[in-house]
C-alpha cells in the first residue's frame, strides 16, 4: 500500500476540522523524507508526519501498518485484528505511547477514521430455503431416505470437487492453516479445553493424548504445501441451505479462503456418521448410503488420492 501526501492531509483536515499544512513526512528512524518516505511506507516502514493547523505549533504523528509475516500475520484479518488490539490496549498502560486513532483505507485510497468504532457488524443477503440438517434429522427420525437425498449428497460432493480445483501457492498460509488446526481456539486444542475435567466420556489424559497425536500429524502435513486449495472452511449441514431439488446456498464461510480440502470433506461426511449414531449406534442404513455416495462422487471427480494421508486429524477435530 502506497500513500500520497494529499491523502494524509485530507485525513488530518477531516479529523482536526480545519486547514492542515504538512511540513514533512519521514521514515521513522531513517533519513528518507518526502516521496521516498511514502514509498518506504508502502514496503511496511512506519512514517512520521509533521503538520500544522492554522499556524499553530507543529504536531507530529506516526503512521504504522502491520506487515504480513509467518507469525500469525498471514491473513488480512490477522493484521486488522492486530491494529484493533493495539488501539484498544496502548492507552491503558502507563508510560506507553498514545494511540490517537484507527484509520481505514478505502478502495479509492481515502483515509477514514474508525477510532470511535466499538463493534464490527457484517451485513449479508438473506438465504431462502431450509438447512440441510433438516434432511438428516428427517432420515434419522424416519429411518429411510428419498431419491432426492442421494442426489443432494452427490451435489454437495460435486460442489466441493469443483471449488477444490482452485489451488493457491502460499507456504506461509499453508503452515498457518495446519497450525490453526491444532492450536487455534477453534481448533483441536481449543476444543479439548472446552471439556470439563470430570466429563464422563473422555478423560484429561485422553484429551492430552489427542493433542500429542495432533502435533505429530501437524509435522506430517506441514510439507504438503501443494494441497492448499479454495475451501469453505465450515461445510456442515447447518451452513448449507437447500432451496429446491439440488440447488443450495452456503452461509458462514470460515477461517479464510484457502485451506486443506479434507477440512470441507470431513466436516460434511462426519455428519452422516453423527446422525447415524443417533439412530443405529454405528454408520448404517441410509446414512451409510449417503456417506458412500458422497465419497464416491468426490473421489471420482477429483481423483485426489492424497486423502488417506491427510484427513485423520481433520476428522479428529470435527469429532471433538
Amino acid at each position: 500500500m502506497e500513500l500520497e501526501a494529499a491523502q494524509i492531509e485530507a485525513y488530518l483536515e477531516d479529523t482536526n476540522g480545519q486547514h492542515v499544512e504538512i511540513k514533512q513526512i519521514g521514515v521513522l528512524g531513517q533519513k528518507d523524507t518526502g516521496s521516498a518516505a511514502l514509498k518506504a511506507f508502502g514496503y511496511g516502514h512506519p512514517i512520521y508526519v509533521d503538520y500544522q493547523t492554522n499556524g499553530s505549533n507543529p504536531n507530529r504523528i506516526v503512521l504504522r501498518q502491520v506487515n504480513r509475516n509467518g507469525f500469525g500475520r498471514e491473513m488480512d484479518s490477522d493484521r486488522a485484528a492486530a491494529i484493533w488490539l493495539d488501539f484498544h490496549a496502548f492507552n491503558h498502560l502507563p508510560a506507553h505511547i498514545r494511540a490517537h486513532d484507527m484509520v481505514a483505507v478505502d478502495v479509492a485510497g481515502r483515509l477514514a477514521s474508525i477510532g470511535q468504532t466499538e463493534e464490527l457488524l457484517l451485513v449479508t443477503e438473506y438465504a431462502t430455503g431450509q438447512p440441510y440438517a433438516r434432511d438428516l434429522m428427517r432420515i434419522r427420525d424416519n429411518g429411510y431416505m428419498e431419491e432426492e437425498d442421494c442426489a443432494r449428497a452427490r451435489a454437495l460432493a460435486t460442489y466441493l470437487a469443483h471449488i477444490h480445483t482452485q489451488k493457491h501457492t502460499d507456504p506461509l498460509l499453508w503452515r498457518r492453516r495446519i497450525r490453526d488446526l491444532v492450536g487455534h481456539g477453534e481448533g483441536i486444542m481449543g476444543l479439548t479445553d472446552s471439556y470439563p475435567a470430570d466429563f464422563p466420556l473422555i478423560s484429561p489424559a485422553d484429551l492430552c493424548a489427542i493433542e500429542q497425536r495432533a502435533i505429530e500429524w501437524r509435522w506430517r502435513l506441514k510439507p504438503l504445501t501443494h494441497r492448499l486449495s479454495q475451501v469453505h472452511g465450515d461445510f456442515h449441514p447447518f451452513n448449507v441451505i437447500f432451496r429446491t431439488d439440488t440447488f443450495f446456498t452456503l452461509i458462514d464461510r470460515s477461517r479464510g479462503p484457502w485451506g486443506e480440502p479434507a477440512d470441507d470433506v470431513s466436516c460434511m461426511t462426519i455428519n452422516y456418521l453423527f446422525f447415524s449414531l443417533q439412530r443405529y449406534g454405528r454408520l448404517d442404513g441410509p446414512f451409510q448410503d449417503l456417506y458412500l455416495a458422497f465419497w464416491e462422487t468426490y473421489l471420482r471427480q477429483t481423483e485426489d488420492r492424497g486423502f488417506p494421508a491427510v484427513i485423520q486429524p481433520w476428522y479428529a477435530w470435527r469429532a471433538l
